[in-house]
């Protein structure tokens, strides 16, 4: 089995969407490219409540993704949780597709017998360790954020040691929505790990608009980037730039 690379957007909001493109639509555009759109909802009680939450769930069902709500004081086991939640869907989905090439279409893993369905989760917590793993996450600094961010850069930062013991490669990226001068701001480019965030909030401003769909579009043109100078690396090796396949 190539076990490849798996690819996810971690989406940290508390509001609703209010400028760009509807960003369940792009949820959906990068799940087709391979990219799993995974939102966590840190969501104050009140009238907006129910929209937002709509809304988060909304976008990781058209992403292929894990949603979760969380009270702030809970963020870094959440992020976590559904970082590696995320991961083992998409493994599942991995499995059952080689299953369903060697065994026929319509085959599930609960339809195997119980030994064959052990040896599937065993190779499916196997990969969980091996495979390598890019993470773009993106924070909405909108004004409602800003008491919430001092935990949202220790979630990052727990994320980050939570992972580091994988054999797998982890890499991290990190985006900010609205930027102080554009709807989206890159704070960190791809890294195995996000020790540098220390006290990075604290020097950035939270603003009133909540541009989700265009902060989305940024996230893909990030991992078109770097798969664009992948190739280009590959080929000045006289490799032809074949697209890294990944799930």
């Amino acid at each position: 089995m190539n076990h490849g690379k798996i690819k996810q957007i971690l989406l940290l909001t508390d509001g609703c969407s209010n400028q760009g493109e509807d960003p369940a639509a792009v949820a959906a555009f990068a799940k087709e490219k391979g990219i799993t759109v995974n939102v966590v909802g840190v969501l104050d009680h009140g009238s907006a409540r129910d929209h937002g939450l709509q809304e988060v769930e909304s976008i990781a069902a058209s992403g292929g993704g894990v949603s979760q709500i969380v009270n702030v004081n809970q963020l870094a086991r959440t992020v976590q949780m559904v970082t590696k939640q995320s991961m083992t869907h998409t493994l599942h989905g991995v499995v059952q597709n080689e299953l369903s090439q060697i065994l026929g279409s319509g085959q599930e893993v609960d339809d195997l017998p119980p030994d064959k369905r052990g040896e599937v989760i065993d190779v499916v917590d196997e990969l969980g360790e091996t495979v390598n793993l890019d993470v773009l996450i993106l924070v909405d600094m909108s004004a409602s954020m800003k008491p919430k961010l001092p935990m949202v850069q220790d979630a990052l930062t727990d994320l980050s040691i939570s992972l580091h013991s994988r054999t797998g490669e982890n890499h991290f990226a990190l985006f900010v929505f609205p930027g102080k001068r554009k709807e989206t701001e890159k704070v960190l480019d791809w890294t195995p790990e996000m020790n540098s965030l220390t006290g990075v909030f604290q020097r950035m401003t939270t603003g009133g608009i909540t541009p989700t769909g265009p902060a989305l579009q940024a996230a893909l043109q990030h991992f078109d980037k770097r798969l664009s100078k992948r190739s280009l690396k590959r080929y000045g090796e006289d490799e032809f730039p074949i697209e890294e396949s990944g799930f």
